[in-house]
């Protein structure tokens, strides 16, 4: 059990409630009756992005321990609009831009999830034939002032900017989708949460064990700042090209790729956690790291040979881009005694001057030669007629050996 929570809880930021998790893992273990868990996606664009996918693989991981993944497309709260975060009233959707982007929702969650092994929902099933009484009887199990609780709306209350009362709406109908679910667990990120819990309050008003809420941390995007968002640029969507998505992957910082390997890959918890020793210990290049990830995650939704053409695509492109015809070009002498690279790096470069400075570089991981990490500062030079060296992020320089007459000064 405690290894089975622990992969289970893998990336997630929040558990309300954790007995009640390990109750219901263990109930569903002796009874043999699978989890019903849940996650819900608003159709408000076509594509999905791996923002959007960190859920899914949360739902992939309870899949894979054999609970019931509940995928919950809200093709009728898509056309309100969830107001969570916004500072106004967002447009609502047409019904028809909704049912388009939902069919190409339910085309690419099975790049991760299995289809025979998913239940794939819409919430205008239940919500859509409700009477306006049954309305009135969920408006009364909220208040004002619990709805007022949520960060946006209080700032916007306080701050004189108006409120639709189809947004107050908007909490309650998607908590009344657990109720219809009987959702066991949900899952949201952490812009979600005051809707999830309406969800457990909604579940005991209407008898039914509340659901645990497993909350997800939002994904940041390539600028490793903000979330990863379409409107901001900093995205990769999963219907992308194959050599897109792997160059995008292959931007991330160092840093970034350490939570991108936790929220998004699909490796083990023991292999996760080695690792993260071995980067920390230095048996495990970042470069190669993020190599073995960005193929990863191309592979998933275009296929190994899509990943491996990538790779190949990127190290080409990669040669060409690091090295273009006005890189800077260093002359140099193929008969003076032979150098260490660092002392050569320290000869040529304007950033790592001296020799110590040039030894630190290398030894960290920050220079190539011909487009080969190269870590061993104190490797003898082998001269050739020109040396290509990428050192550090932004400095490129040819090196050019020329030969001249032993007794030329």
């Amino acid at each position: 059990m405690e290894d089975l929570l622990k992969a289970l809880k893998r990336g997630t930021v929040e558990v309300i409630d954790d007995d009640g998790l390990v109750r219901k893992l263990k109930k569903s273990e002796s009874s043999g009756k699978p989890l019903r868990i849940k996650a819900g996606f608003d159709p408000t664009a076509p594509d999905l992005h791996l923002g959007h996918t960190v859920l899914i693989q949360k739902l992939k991981h309870f899949q894979d321990a054999g609970h019931q993944v509940v995928f919950l497309i809200g093709d009728f709260t898509g056309m309100i609009g969830d107001p969570t975060g916004k500072s106004e009233t967002r447009k609502p959707l047409s019904h028809e831009d909704v049912l388009r982007n939902a069919e190409t929702y339910k085309e690419q969650i099975f790049k991760i999830l299995d289809p025979e092994k998913t239940e794939v929902r819409f919430n205008s099933e239940w919500l859509s034939s409700m009477k306006i009484e049954d309305v009135v009887r969920l408006t009364a199990q909220m208040t004002v002032a619990r709805m007022l609780e949520r960060d946006d709306f209080r700032k916007r209350y306080e701050g004189g900017r108006p409120i639709s009362i189809h947004e107050f709406l908007y909490p309650l109908l998607q908590g009344y989708d657990s109720v219809a679910l009987r959702a066991d667990v949900e899952f949201g990120g952490t812009d979600q949460k005051f809707n999830l819990l309406v969800g457990r309050d909604l579940q005991r008003g209407h008898g039914q064990e509340p659901q645990v809420v497993m909350i997800t941390p939002l994904l940041e995007g390539l600028d490793g700042v903000n979330k990863m968002s379409k409107s901001l640029g900093n995205y990769i969507g999963i219907t992308e090209p194959p050599d897109q998505i792997f160059g995008k992957m292959m931007s991330i910082s160092d840093e970034l790729m350490i939570r991108y390997y936790e929220l998004l890959s699909g490796i083990g918890m023991a292999e996760f956690e080695e690792l993260k020793k071995g980067l920390v210990e230095g048996r495990r290049h970042p470069m190669d790291a993020k190599v073995a990830l960005a193929k990863e995650i191309v592979a998933r939704f275009h296929g190994a040979a899509a990943a491996d053409d990538a790779i190949e695509g990127f190290r080409g492109r990669f040669t060409r881009k690091e090295f273009p015809d006005d890189a800077r070009r260093v002359k140099g002498d193929a008969l003076i005694q032979p150098l260490d690279l660092a002392t050569l790096v320290s000869c040529v470069s304007v950033s790592f001057t001296t020799k110590s400075a040039a030894r630190r570089l290398i030894e960290g991981g920050g220079l190539e030669v011909n487009g080969e990490k190269a870590t061993d500062s104190g490797r003898v030079v082998d001269f050739a007629k020109e040396i290509r060296l990428k050192i550090g992020k932004k400095e490129f320089v040819v090196v050019e050996f020329q030969e001249k007459s032993p007794n030329a000064k």
